[in-house]
């Protein structure tokens, strides 16, 4: 509490002895006027001590999401695809979306989630929004409109599973603009750490980055494609966490290079470099780099039986975020996002259907000579 006075300490206490006390009455037991009581209150809320109304508390080891809700299609072919034509394919729906699918593993691990986002005023957003109910996560600061439908993806596979074709209406993220990020600000400020994938409008992001300087949670950052990595702003300073895969880093740094690990230990301290407190960069089944604190260390992937990799990007993130949480150093919690994802790998769904805390526990001795 370095970045409270002494008068806020004191409030505080008192909320804390006793969430139902006024303004007023805090104000006698202090001696001070109710209208300085407020305006601590107020600041209170700002710097996340206090979640608003009723004086609510926020949880320990909170984190926040804020990004992509989307609803997923995927159709294979059953034979090679014929293009201006009907195709026989078996089709599969789910939900998706990087933030989205970030917020259910975190839930599912146990940690308390809250989801920032926007969907339609429809029957897709709506069965998100109780999907993640049911998972445990607050959606209560998930705006419904009437502007836009939820987001979709839709992928054609051929039989082998691989994509031919992918579309996207993701329009409905262009209405989530900075004054979402104020009306859910008491709900971030409070958090221990906040995520953001770049779902989110360019100037929302940097918005969202430029505000956090002097908050008190860690605000983590994921790229999600090639050409959603340009909304990241030019400085990456006060990012405490990036994530990127090496051909949305690549992108970023104007370079090339995906064949080897070595790739992804070269790009990340550059990454860093650009104001990035700490970069992982990931290349899939070779493995992944993280920079930080001016080391760059490698590790291989942990060994999975994979089925499909649907989701086991996010995984991955969702891992690592949970292990930051529990006070792991971000090499560590790296290395627990990669069994994650890799765990995510070989089942079918985008997020694992056992997941719990103990699950991923139970699956900790695959970590073993994994280190590069």
């Amino acid at each position: 509490m370095d970045d409270l006075g002494s008068q806020e300490i004191s409030v505080l206490k008192i909320i804390r002895d006793n969430p139902f006390a006024g303004q007023q009455e805090i104000a006698a037991a202090l001696g001070l006027a109710r209208s300085t009581v407020a305006a601590h209150v107020s600041q209170l809320v700002q710097k996340g001590y206090v979640l608003g109304r009723g004086y609510l508390l926020p949880e320990p080891k909170r984190a926040v999401l804020i990004g992509g809700a989307v609803f997923d299609r995927k159709y294979r072919a059953r034979e090679p695809v014929v293009m201006e034509t009907s195709n026989p394919v078996d089709s599969t729906r789910s939900f998706g979306g990087v933030a989205r699918n970030v917020a259910e593993n975190l839930a599912l691990l146990g940690t308390p989630t809250s989801f920032v986002s926007l969907v339609g005023e429809d029957e897709t957003g709506a069965s998100i929004l109780a999907h993640l109910r049911e998972r445990g996560v607050d959606v209560s600061q998930v705006v419904t409109t009437r502007e836009r439908q939820t987001a979709e993806y839709a992928a054609i596979l051929d039989p082998k599973g691989d994509l031919v074709m992918g579309i996207a209406d993701m329009g409905i993220f262009d209405l989530l603009r900075p004054d979402h990020i104020d009306r859910a600000w008491a709900h971030l400020a409070s958090a221990s750490l906040v995520f953001a994938d770049c779902n989110l409008p360019a100037d929302t992001l940097a918005y969202l980055v430029s505000r956090r300087q002097g908050a008190r949670f860690q605000l983590a950052v994921d790229a999600v494609s090639t050409h959603k990595v340009g909304r990241l702003p030019e400085d990456l300073t006060g990012i405490d966490l990036l994530f990127m895969n090496i051909d949305e880093a690549n992108s970023r740094l104007g370079r090339s290079g995906h064949t080897s690990l070595d790739d992804a230990a070269d790009a990340a301290p550059r990454l860093a470099g650009q104001g990035a407190g700490n970069v992982v960069v990931t290349m899939g089944a070779r493995g992944m780099a993280v920079a930080a604190e001016s080391n760059v260390r490698t590790f291989a992937a942990v060994a999975a039986n994979a089925i499909d990799m649907t989701g086991a990007g996010d995984a991955m993130i969702a891992g690592a975020l949970h292990g930051l949480l529990a006070e792991q150093d971000v090499y560590k919690a790296a290395r627990l996002g990669s069994l994650l994802g890799a765990l995510t790998t070989e089942t079918s769904a985008s997020v694992h259907p056992e997941l719990s805390q103990h699950f991923l526990q139970a699956h900790a001795h695959r970590l073993a000579h994994q280190e590069g």
